[in-house]
């Protein structure tokens, strides 16, 4: 007994220690709930949503001339400014006139000649048919007499031979005159052709428009229909062509129809600028290597903003939706089920709701199912949510700015 007693008091004194150290130990404190996340948030609205179409077009001048001589000379002067505007009649090269003045002096001259031939055959047409009226006269008048006995049988056949014979140079005459005629027409037509050579020897502008650089300078020959002199393009109005996919092609066919549609283009490099216009061409052809149908719409242009060879953005205005359920784009996330947004409940917290995506026209997504209009869904700060996440509404300018 007397050898247990130690061990006895070693472990009550243990013991007592061991108490005493878990009552001064800290205590666990229980983990609360996360913080709201700071999120933007917009509503659903209901509204009149329109369709448009979005694509790349190019500008292309109305009308494009490649002016070009109609005679071949020494190009004697230049008359325009390159890269400025002309105007439809307005001078633009001059042509070495004077062998086209020589020839047109020369086929007057011809038609001067012809003139008095035809005039001499017409003399002699009278002058015969004067003298043939005598000599039938006269023809008879032997006849008469041989008849009687006074004349001789020669004389009669003189006088009947002498009246034939004039009338043979009376068809001679007319002959000759008709001869003269075609000559006079020939020549005639000489100096019509000698009087449009020489006026193409001033080269107008055929249109109104902003002509180009200048292909051949003053001092080099130019031959028929050969090289361009320089290129006109017309800019006023002007032409915006773009493709659209052909699953469209049905309802923009049956909407030209019934009304003018409108473009709005916007240029690339200054989405501020913008033109409107209206469709006016639907290609007869779809692109089998593309899918895409073309289209043409024009343009005042009278600001001149559009350029021909120019990249613009185009836009479609096909048609409007009455009461369509439209959310920011933002909204829209991309799902293994395909997109979804984060709609928020009453009590501030949030859940993935499917949705299915309408038409897009700029930062506006029309929805066709799976939001409501008044619902409120999350624009911005979704990568940090989950379903049932609490959020906090915030301007989006400092959703980033938060710190969880």
């Amino acid at each position: 007994m007397a050898q247990r007693f130690p061990i006895v008091v070693f472990l009550c004194a243990l013991f007592v220690a061991l108490l005493t150290t878990a009552c001064s130990a800290p205590k666990v404190q229980s983990v609360g709930a996360p913080p709201p996340v700071p999120v933007s948030v917009a509503d659903a609205r209901q509204e009149a949503a329109p369709i448009e179409l979005h694509a790349v077009g190019s500008v292309e001048p109305s009308v494009t001339v490649q002016v070009k001589s109609q005679i071949a000379g020494e190009l004697f002067k230049v008359d325009f400014v390159e890269g400025g505007n002309v105007n439809k009649g307005d001078l633009l090269f001059e042509i070495d006139s004077r062998p086209y003045q020589e020839t047109l002096r020369q086929a007057e001259a011809a038609v001067g000649r012809d003139t008095a031939v035809l005039r001499q055959a017409e003399a002699n047409l009278a002058r015969d048919i004067a003298q043939s009226k005598y000599a039938d006269a006269d023809a008879a008048r032997y006849e008469q007499l041989a008849k009687e006995g006074v004349v001789s049988r020669t004389q009669y056949d003189q006088s009947r031979t002498n009246s034939e014979a004039l009338r043979e140079s009376i068809q001679a005459d007319r002959a000759a005159i008709e001869s003269a005629r075609a000559t006079l027409e020939s020549d005639r037509s000489a100096v019509a052709a000698a009087k449009l050579n020489l006026s193409y020897c001033q080269i107008r502008s055929p249109i109104s428009g902003r002509a180009g650089n200048l292909l051949v300078h003053a001092g080099n020959l130019v031959k028929v229909n050969d090289v361009p002199l320089v290129v006109i393009n017309q800019i006023t109005p002007i032409f915006v062509s773009f493709g659209v996919p052909e699953e469209h092609l049905a309802a923009i066919r049956a909407n030209s129809s019934a009304r003018k549609l409108h473009v709005r283009v916007s240029l690339q490099n200054d989405p501020g600028k913008t033109a409107d216009g209206e469709l006016t061409v639907i290609d007869n052809t779809v692109d089998t290597n593309t899918g895409t149908i073309r289209l043409k719409a024009v343009f005042a242009n009278e600001q001149h903003l559009l350029w021909p060879g120019q990249f613009v953005n185009a836009v479609l205005a096909l048609d409007t939706v009455a009461n369509a359920v439209v959310i920011p784009t933002e909204a829209i996330q991309a799902g293994q089920r395909g997109p979804f947004v984060y709609v928020v409940k009453p009590d501030q917290t949030v859940e993935t709701r499917d949705v299915t995506v309408g038409q897009t026209n700029g930062r506006k997504a029309i929805i066709r199912k799976g939001v409501a209009a008044g619902e409120t869904v999350v624009t911005d700060g979704q990568l940090r949510l989950f379903p049932g996440a609490h959020i906090q509404p915030v301007p989006a300018s400092k959703v980033d700015s938060q710190t969880m």
